[in-house]
């Protein structure tokens, strides 16, 4: 299955699929944010900002 995705589609040119900056840093400040709260068998999920 990972060769399926790894290969590029026939007739269409691969792009270069970097991230962009704006995106890097929204991923960085939401994890950072982020609290996961472990209470006997759930987690609780809170965002800190």
């Amino acid at each position: 299955m990972a060769k399926t995705y790894s290969q590029p589609t026939p007739g269409k040119k691969a792009n270069n699929m970097n991230p962009k900056l704006e995106t890097i840093q929204f991923l960085l400040s939401y994890s950072k944010a982020l609290s996961v709260i472990p209470y006997k068998s759930m987690k609780f999920e809170a965002l800190l900002n």
